[in-house]
């Protein structure tokens, strides 16, 4: 996963960071191309007076911090669980749920849905959401190169679709391939040497010979909204309100955004009721849903604006947007604009992206 400069912030706001810092590879340069023409675009984590744009970390680093970190706090943990049903009740939303121990019924004043793109808990509260596939699949495996990746994650344009190489750890880069799905499954099926062979046509030679690649895993890929984002005593964050393209790496980021805000709005709302708190009230969801609309909806648009521009096979599409490319290398402005949203520092910002505490 890609973590921006902000996620980072909330992270160590949780004192997860110190737990995955280590295993955490930054990116200290971006590096955009399209293959086969002349459009490419650059940005320079020093340029914008910045340690790192972000960083990879592997998820398996990355749940192992954040399950440490919440078995040292009081919150009372019920896994695995199966969500069945949720429903309102009285003063409360009431879950429905599978355990190991048998069926049983939690109820709370606030319940937050975030349970994926196909959220059990959003759909319960009968909140639908819009669906659309880009009839596109992406191949995610781990890459060893003959050269060093010297920090620079590469996103190149193919006529299949984007292409992304992270910087990792040992010497690796995390694949991210995006493939026509009958392309995609011819693919799957080579040897690991015809698959590195077919992967260096596509992305070339500038991290040298690709020597070695990890097991292939693939999953369909789609742009998934929720049609609300609060209900009765609920809010919806992360993949359950929107589950984007991985073409700018902003899914994650976005959702961690959700769960600062609504995390903070929680917090003031607590010492402004006292002992008269309750996090489920409206006013108090409301001020949840006005503040994350903006973000939401322009990372969405930019993300699937992307996806669309880069796949349009049209020459003067093309033409347009390798100049476009151009134009923006040479921009400062607009590269500092680009990685402000990229790095979640656009419109209001948690404070625990800030680096300030709750």
């Amino acid at each position: 996963t890609a973590l921006s400069n902000g996620s980072r912030r909330i992270f160590e706001g949780l004192g997860v960071w110190p737990l995955i810092e280590r295993d955490a590879t930054p990116i200290r340069r971006i590096h955009v191309s399209d293959q086969g023409r002349f459009g490419f675009a650059r940005i320079d984590a020093a340029q914008q007076g910045l340690e790192a744009l972000g960083y990879v970390v592997i998820n398996r680093v990355m749940g192992a911090a954040l399950w440490r970190r919440l078995g040292e706090t009081n919150v009372t943990v019920f896994a695995p669980a199966r969500v069945t049903a949720a429903e309102a009740a009285p003063g409360s939303r009431a879950i429905h749920c599978e355990l190991d121990s048998g069926p049983a019924v939690l109820e709370a004043r606030l319940v937050v849905a975030a349970d994926g793109a196909r959220s059990v808990v959003r759909e319960a509260a009968g909140i639908g959401a819009q669906h659309w596939e880009y009839d596109q699949v992406a191949i995610i495996a781990n890459v060893f190169t003959q050269r060093f990746h010297d920090h620079v994650a590469y996103e190149r344009f193919t006529p299949s679709g984007p292409l992304a190489m992270l910087p990792m750890s040992e010497g690796r880069v995390g694949l991210i391939w995006t493939l026509a799905p009958q392309v995609a499954a011819e693919v799957l099926e080579l040897a690991d040497a015809q698959f590195l062979e077919r992967l260096q046509a596509a992305f070339g030679f500038r991290l040298g010979r690709l020597t070695r690649v990890g097991v292939r895993h693939r999953y369909p890929l789609s742009l998934t909204r929720a049609d609300a984002h609060i209900a009765e005593r609920l809010a919806v964050i992360g993949n359950a309100a929107q589950a984007l393209h991985p073409i700018a790496g902003q899914g994650f980021n976005l959702g961690l955004r959700d769960a600062a805000s609504l995390a903070e709005v929680l917090a003031d709302a607590r010492r402004d009721q006292a002992d008269g708190f309750d996090p489920g009230e409206q006013p108090v969801l409301e001020r949840y849903r006005a503040w994350r609309s903006a973000d939401r909806q322009g990372i969405v648009r930019f993300t699937d604006g992307l996806v669309r521009v880069f796949t349009q096979p049209f020459g003067p599409v093309k033409l347009l947007r390798d100049v476009g490319m151009l134009a923006f290398d040479l921009m400062p402005p607009a590269k500092n604009l680009l990685s402000q949203l990229s790095l979640g520092a656009a419109g209001k910002i948690p404070r625990l992206a800030r680096g300030a505490p709750l």
